[in-house]
């Protein structure tokens, strides 16, 4: 991992301003002579730099992220706690711990922060930028912005703006973490933080996950379940490497991504885009179900929108590598052109957002 460290104040979508910023980053392999095989990617929520480390399925010596013929760049958003600035770093104009005074971070911040770690490291074309979730919104606002930039870019999971119902699963989880921060206890805000983590799997994993993975085998049982078992775990789990300060921040700055805003709207914004984009949902994610990636693609001009039939819901941009693998190494290799007449609708059995019944079934889009 590197930093960058920029003794200059950064001016914030907000109207407040960063006396400096940190960028905590990491790079694989060596950039091309022509600088012409750069990848980019952004991560989500909770991940951080270390791309090897999350999305190893996908990273590696023959692997969609290979860095022996790549190279890859992957900074931690500004507000995450794994080295850039955050609500645990020192102001320095007083010295002391930002905590809940730390300021609202949004997306477009964020991808001005990129902007500043590309320029530093004289990057001028990005080959593809990849990411999933929170981390597909920042490649998503980065090519709207910079539309010359990118050849390539590649959106799972993600959307044009946060929903309402994106936002209320946020506040719910916001709530949760207000109980142990009203307290002041440290051990009732890690308490706290692990509540509003069980929360989110719920947003993150599917019915049929739980079904699959978390089914009782004793059918006389009454108590000390396993789904009850494993919501506690992944709060824990996340607690033992997570900031509690960080994660409400975080969460805030979900809520703020708008590609429309200060652009005449959404529709107008995707038209910037000059990336060759592949788009691809989960059929069963009800964080951020599939029409909202519709949206994106019927938006782009040169888009392609697949979806993936997993069982594994919002989280299946994290596990599904090998389908990811082949739908993007088909992005590089094939030339694809949407007519702007030619638009997406979802098939009968996405429209109710829960995705194919059908086993087998490969769940998806159809041109009118």
């Amino acid at each position: 991992m590197t930093y960058l460290n920029i003794k200059a104040p950064f001016q914030l979508e907000s109207g407040q301003v960063l006396p400096e910023l940190q960028i905590a980053y990491t790079t694989y392999g060596q950039l091309s002579k022509k600088g012409d095989n750069v990848i980019w990617v952004c991560h989500a929520l909770t991940a951080n730099s270390e791309v090897h480390d999350w999305w190893e399925g996908l990273f590696g010596a023959g692997n969609l992220l290979d860095p022996e013929r790549y190279f890859i760049v992957c900074a931690n958003m500004i507000g995450s706690c794994y080295g850039s600035t955050f609500a645990g770093s020192l102001n320095p104009l007083n010295g002391q711990v930002y905590g809940a005074d730390f300021p609202l971070i949004t997306i477009k911040d964020m991808v001005a922060a990129h902007e500043l770690l590309r320029q530093h490291m004289g990057i001028s074309h990005i080959h593809l930028a990849i990411g999933g979730s929170m981390g597909g919104q920042q490649v998503l606002e980065w090519a709207v912005e910079k539309p010359a930039l990118f050849g390539h870019i590649c959106l799972l999971a993600t959307n044009a703006a946060h929903s309402p119902w994106g936002i209320a699963f946020n506040e719910a989880q916001r709530m949760a973490l207000e109980v142990g921060l009203q307290t002041g206890d440290s051990a009732m805000m890690a308490k706290s933080l692990e509540a509003a983590r069980a929360i989110a799997m719920l947003s993150y994993r599917s019915y049929r996950s739980y079904q699959n993975r978390q089914q009782e085998a004793v059918l006389e049982k009454i108590d000390d379940f396993k789904a009850a078992s494993y919501q506690r775990y992944q709060g824990l789990k996340l607690q033992k490497r997570f900031d509690f300060q960080a994660y409400w921040s975080l969460s805030k700055s979900m809520d703020s991504h708008h590609v429309g805003r200060g652009r005449g709207g959404v529709e107008a914004a995707l038209k910037r885009v000059k990336a060759r984009t592949l788009v691809i949902g989960i059929a069963s994610d009800i964080l951020f179900p599939v029409e909202e990636q519709l949206t994106i693609a019927n938006g782009i001009r040169y888009s392609r929108l697949e979806i993936i039939d997993s069982i594994y819901g919002h989280d299946g941009f994290l596990i599904e590598h090998q389908t990811i693998s082949e739908l993007v190494h088909s992005l590089l290799r094939e030339p694809f052109f949407t007519s702007e007449k030619s638009k997406y609708k979802l098939q009968p059995q996405l429209q109710n957002g829960m995705g194919a019944l059908e086993k087998g079934k490969l769940p998806g889009t159809e041109r009118i």
